[in-house]
């Protein structure tokens, strides 16, 4: 389980880059969802440990921070208490509070898993570096102090790592080189360690004693819940959002609803994220909130997910709303040919074998409609579908707009011949 050179390239790219020092951690995050996969998270949250845990592999404050960020901006939509990073975070807490030193991680730190974090987010690794070095108090940390206290990770409670720092004060060789031959590969040094053999008897069978005590549950007993605050620590309107999209997976939202959505998303693209939807949950969204939908398409247009939901969309059930949504996806963002092709397959084998007469001519008219808007706005190149097109214009020429199709694709094609 580790990161290819490749993706290791990415991450470093990341974290270590001038222009990434310098940019805001929204922006950060931008460029880490658009070139990492969701699956990859915590094969990288463990490559960054391995750099954090090792000064000599990630030196500047500026880099740490970056990398600190990365770990909690991977599982930001939930709790920080079920981050499987939270007791990396804690110890780091612990040695630099012992060691009596304020430095820019335990500032940082302090910030981001606080309640209300928003305003560091427009601040650049080196930014915050240069605050916390102005910074003369203390900042409070007690509410991270019962998150990973009782918790040990299971690298540590195994054994120890591998990998030591260089204490040598010039270093050898290439920093990149180093840290590739330690974190990726088949088999990387960071994930092994030095554990100790632990000596485990099989413990005897139990015997039932007829003295022995009876457990006996009692019913009177009257319960009361107590309510955990570290449990959701999400922004109010992150939260918000997450509830809106899960009524606008089930129908129709009201207009302002809508509005405060795509306003906020056109806010903060990362929310797109965090909100809790995923390219299975996207048809309904379709059929329910087409507006919402496109803009979230509009978002993910420079993400690596992107192929993701539009292979959703090209293969869900056709629609007028997959339609509109198309149309207006295609009007704005440049979209694979081989998609487009496929999507307009889909719609004339969609009208083809319709059984309703009336639900078809209806179907027949929408995807005429959609094909003449492709065809006037250069969308698609008419030569790649020409014939195809033709076969369904002749096929359905009773129809009024299949006819206007027919005209559309002889005038274009001798456009083209003159």
């Amino acid at each position: 389980m580790s990161l290819s050179s490749r993706e290791l390239s990415k991450v470093l790219q990341i974290v270590t880059s001038e222009s990434s020092l310098s940019n805001n951690l929204d922006a950060i995050a931008l460029s880490f969802h658009k070139d990492i996969n969701r699956s990859e998270h915590f094969k990288v949250g463990m490559v960054l440990m391995t750099l954090l845990q090792n000064r000599d592999l990630l030196e500047q404050p500026a880099e740490r921070i970056a990398a600190l960020y990365l770990l909690f901006e991977m599982y930001r939509s939930e709790s920080f208490t079920v981050n499987p990073f939270a007791p990396f975070f804690h110890s780091l807490l612990t040695t630099e509070e012992s060691a009596n030193n304020l430095s820019a991680e335990v500032y940082f730190i302090s910030l981001i898993t606080a309640p209300s974090a928003r305003d560091i987010y427009k601040m650049s690794p080196r930014q915050i570096v240069r605050t916390a070095h102005e910074c003369k108090t203390r900042p409070d940390t007690r509410h991270l102090k019962s998150v990973g206290g009782n918790k040990v990770s299971g690298h540590v409670a195994s054994g120890i790592s591998v990998i030591l720092p260089d204490i040598e004060e010039e270093a050898q060789g290439n920093t990149g080189e180093v840290i590739d031959k330690l974190v990726s590969g088949s088999d990387p040094p960071s994930l092994s360690s030095l554990e100790p053999a632990i000596m485990r008897p099989t413990p005897p069978l139990h015997r039932d004693l007829d003295e022995e005590l009876i457990w006996i549950n009692p019913n009177s007993a009257e319960y009361t819940f107590e309510w955990e605050p570290l449990v959701i620590q999400t922004t109010s309107v992150e939260l918000e959002i997450r509830k809106l999209i899960t009524k606008a997976l089930k129908g129709a939202l009201p207009q302002p609803q809508q509005n405060f959505i795509r306003e906020e998303i056109a806010k903060n693209p990362r929310l797109i994220y965090h909100i809790g939807l995923s390219p299975g949950k996207f048809p309904a969204l379709v059929e329910n909130n087409c507006k919402i939908a496109l803009e979230v398409l509009l978002h993910l247009s420079q993400s690596n997910q992107l192929t993701e939901y539009f292979t959703v969309l090209v293969n869900m059930e056709l629609s007028v709303h997959s339609m509109e949504v198309m149309n207006e996806l295609l009007g704005r963002v440049v979209l694979p040919p081989e998609y487009i092709h496929l999507y307009i397959t889909k719609c004339i084998l969609h009208c083809e074998e319709c059984k309703d007469r009336l639900v078809q001519h209806r179907f027949v008219r929408l995807v005429c409609v959609f094909l003449s808007s492709l065809i006037r706005h250069n969308t698609v190149d008419v030569k790649d579908m020409f014939v195809e097109v033709q076969a369904f214009c002749i096929n359905f020429s009773r129809i009024k707009e299949a006819a206007g199709l027919f005209r559309l694709l002889k005038q274009v094609d001798t456009e083209c011949s003159v």
